[in-house]
């Protein structure tokens, strides 16, 4: 399963990263590329612990079940829900969101294990540092694939 540890894989997602531009168009969805640029940091952002976010117990319960899917290859289904932390209105605009989304990938990468939280995640429970690895390229993959790239 690919991962953020790995050096190729972070390389194929900054490549696709970079193909986005202010008038890349969701093929699904109802974020606009900048938002998504920001969701996508916000994902990062709970994986270093920068930021913490909570579920409530029964949430919990049904995502402990679904932790198998964080280091599936199967991809994330189309129009899943949204934590609302995870919901950007108002963006500091396409390049800002665009440098702060590949800084934090870089920082995780080349933190490695270390850099990753020991934090639960809100939705999946426990996971380890891998575990959190795979499910932010999945993250991430999810929504460059959404975006088209």
């Amino acid at each position: 399963m690919k991962n953020l540890f790995q050096k190729e894989t972070v390389d194929e997602i900054l490549n696709r990263i970079n193909k986005l531009t202010p008038a890349t168009q969701r093929q699904w969805g109802k974020m606009n590329v900048d938002q998504m640029l920001a969701h996508c940091s916000v994902g990062l952002q709970t994986a270093t612990g920068e930021k913490v976010l909570n579920f409530g117990f029964f949430l919990k319960m049904i995502g402990s079940l679904l932790k198998s899917q964080t280091t599936s290859p199967n991809p994330f289904p189309k129009n899943g829900p949204t934590h609302p932390a995870f919901k950007i209105e108002i963006t500091e605009g396409f390049e800002i969101e665009k440098v702060k989304l590949i800084t934090l990938i870089n920082q995780f990468n080349q933190g490695g294990e270390s850099k990753c939280t020991s934090n639960h995640h809100s939705f999946y429970g426990k996971l380890t540092p891998t575990q959190w690895s795979s499910l932010m390229y999945k993250h991430l993959n999810h929504h460059l694939t959404q975006f088209g790239v």
